[in-house]
C-alpha cells in the first residue's frame, strides 16, 4: 500500500466505506461527513446504525455487486476504506483492487486522523468499549474539548463519534484500540490503557503468546513521555519508555476497595497513594465495570479533571448500549442484555447478576459468535454458562466466517451443567419462553441476538 498522508486524505472529496455499518467504520463515516467530505458505502445488512447514517446524509447500498457501485467513482476522486470484516472474495472490494483504486483499512485512517492529537487509546480483549465511553463521558462532563471514536453507542452522548471541538483540529482524541487483525498498531497514543489480554481471535493470532506480543507492540507505540495504565497483574514490555500506572480491584496504584451492594446497586471506594474517595456509585452495574471505572478515574486524574466532576460523572454514566443494559427492571420481571461473547465476559456478567439477585432463578440465552471462537473456547463457554439456573443456547452466528466441520453449538451444550438446559433454533426461542415464563432473564452474544430483545421484552412483560 502507498503511504497515506494527512494532506492526501483532506484533498479527496469523496469517500466510499465498505462495511460502513460497522461500529468503528460508522464513527469514521460520521467524522468524514462532519469535516465536509461526501460519504457513502456498502453494508450487508440495513441495521439501525445504517438507517441512522442514511438519515445523516450518507447513501448506503446493500447488495455486494459491481452494479451497486456509483458510476461516477474513479480512482482519482474517490478514496475507498474497508473493514477486515469484508470477505476477501467481495465483488466490490475486488473491483476496486482491479481498477487500482487506493484502498486503506479502517485502522489506517483512524491512525492518521489521530496521530497529531493528544491521543488516549483504550485496548483490551474485554472492557475497552465501556472504558472508552466512560472516559469520553467524563471528559464531556468536565467540559474538556475532545473527539472520540468509540466501539459502542454511548448512552449519555448518543453516538459512537463525539466531537466537542470548535474547529477541525482534534487536540485531544479518545480512541478504542481494536486488537482484531492487529488494527491497534496504527495508533500512536500519549496515554494507553490496557484492560485485559485474554486469549481471543485465535483465527488471527493462533496462540495466546502471539496475541500478547501484539499487545506489547501496541504498548511500545506509546509516544515519548507517555503513560501506560495497565490492569494490575498483566505483563508489559521490559525497558518501556513510558510511565506505568497499575490499577485494579484491591490492588494496584489505583484501586477499588470495599465493594458492596446497597439497595441492589454496587458501591465502592477508590484509593491511591494520595487519595481515598468513599462510597462511590457508578451509573451501571457489574464488578468488571467497577474495574473499568478505576482505569477511567486514573486517566482523568492524570488529566487533572476536578474530583467533584469525576465523582458526579461516574454516578451519571448511563453506560453503553448492550453492556449490562437493563431492558426491563420491574419488581416482578428483570431483563438484562449484554454483548458478552467470550467466556471471561460471560462469567463476569453472570457473577455480577448473581451477586445482585442471590435468591433469584436466572435464565440466560447465549448466541455463540464465530465458529472459530466456539471451537477454541467450547469448554470455557460451557463452564461459564453453567452458572445459570436455566441455560438456553442458540446456533452459532457466523459473522465473517464459513462453517467449520463438526463445530456447532452442541459442543458447548453437551458440557453445560445447569439444572435445566436447552439447545434451540432462534425461531423456537419465544415459544419456549412462553412456557418457562422466567422472571430474571439475560441475553448474551455479539451476533444478531439483539434483534430478539424487543420481542422477548414484549412477550414477557405482557
Amino acid at each position: 500500500m502507498h503511504q497515506i498522508s494527512n494532506a492526501q486524505i483532506l484533498s479527496i472529496k469523496q469517500f466510499y466505506l465498505l462495511g460502513i455499518g460497522g461500529i468503528g467504520m460508522s464513527a469514521l463515516a460520521r467524522y468524514l461527513k462532519s469535516v465536509g467530505h461526501d460519504v457513502s458505502g456498502y453494508d450487508r445488512v440495513r441495521s439501525e446504525l445504517c438507517v441512522a447514517l442514511e438519515k445523516e446524509g450518507m447513501p448506503i447500498n446493500y447488495i455486494d455487486s459491481i452494479d451497486s457501485i456509483p458510476t461516477e467513482f474513479n480512482k482519482e476522486s474517490t478514496q475507498v476504506i474497508y473493514t477486515p470484516a469484508i470477505p476477501f472474495d467481495s465483488p466490490q472490494l475486488n473491483y476496486f483492487k482491479a481498477k487500482e483504486f487506493t484502498l486503506y483499512k479502517r485502522s489506517q485512517l483512524l491512525g492518521l486522523i489521530t496521530e497529531n492529537s493528544f491521543n488516549i487509546s483504550i485496548a483490551g480483549t474485554h472492557g475497552k468499549t465501556t472504558t472508552s465511553c466512560l472516559i469520553a463521558h467524563l471528559l464531556h462532563y468536565a467540559n474538556l474539548p475532545f473527539a472520540a471514536f468509540l466501539g459502542g453507542i454511548s448512552s449519555n452522548l448518543g453516538s459512537n463519534y463525539i466531537n466537542t471541538n470548535t474547529s477541525e483540529n482534534l487536540p485531544t482524541t479518545v480512541t478504542e484500540a481494536d486488537e482484531y487483525d492487529r488494527s491497534f498498531l496504527t495508533l500512536s497514543p500519549n496515554l494507553a490503557i490496557v484492560t485485559s489480554m485474554d486469549e481471543d481471535h485465535l483465527d488471527i493470532y493462533e496462540t495466546g503468546e502471539e496475541l500478547k506480543k501484539s499487545f506489547f507492540d501496541f504498548i511500545n507505540k506509546i509516544k515519548k513521555n507517555g503513560t501506560l495504565f495497565l490492569k494490575d497483574g498483566l505483563e508489559c514490555p521490559s525497558n518501556l519508555d513510558a510511565k506505568i500506572i497499575r490499577y485494579g480491584i484491591e490492588s494496584g496504584d489505583y484501586r477499588a476497595t470495599n465493594i458492596a451492594i446497597k439497595d441492589r446497586w454496587f458501591t465502592f471506594d477508590f484509593e491511591s497513594n494520595t487519595e481515598k474517595w468513599t462510597s462511590l456509585k457508578l451509573g451501571i452495574q457489574g464488578i468488571h465495570n467497577i474495574e473499568n471505572s478505576i482505569a477511567a478515574i486514573a486517566v482523568c486524574l492524570h488529566l487533572k479533571l476536578p474530583k467533584e466532576k469525576i465523582i458526579q460523572g461516574l454516578k451519571e454514566f448511563k453506560g453503553v448500549k448492550r453492556r449490562f443494559e437493563y431492558i426491563s427492571n420491574q419488581p416482578n420481571f428483570i431483563f438484562i442484555d449484554d454483548y458478552a461473547h467470550h467466556p471471561t465476559e460471560i462469567e463476569a456478567f453472570i457473577k455480577s447478576v448473581k451477586m445482585l439477585y442471590p435468591n433469584e432463578k436466572i435464565t440466560g440465552i447465549f448466541q455463540p459468535h464465530l465458529y472459530s471462537r466456539t471451537k477454541d473456547f467450547a469448554d470455557d463457554f460451557a463452564k461459564s454458562l453453567s452458572q445459570l439456573d436455566v441455560s438456553i443456547l442458540l446456533n452459532i452466528y457466523p459473522a465473517r466466517e464459513l462453517p467449520i466441520e463438526g463445530i456447532t453449538s452442541s459442543i458447548i451444550h453437551k458440557n453445560i451443567t445447569s439444572p435445566s438446559k436447552f439447545l434451540l433454533q432462534s425461531e423456537e426461542l419465544l415459544p419456549l419462553l412462553t412456557e418457562l415464563k422466567p422472571t430474571l432473564i439475560l441475553t448474551m452474544g455479539a451476533g444478531d441476538i439483539d434483534t430478539m430483545i424487543h420481542p422477548i421484552k414484549i412477550l414477557l412483560e405482557s
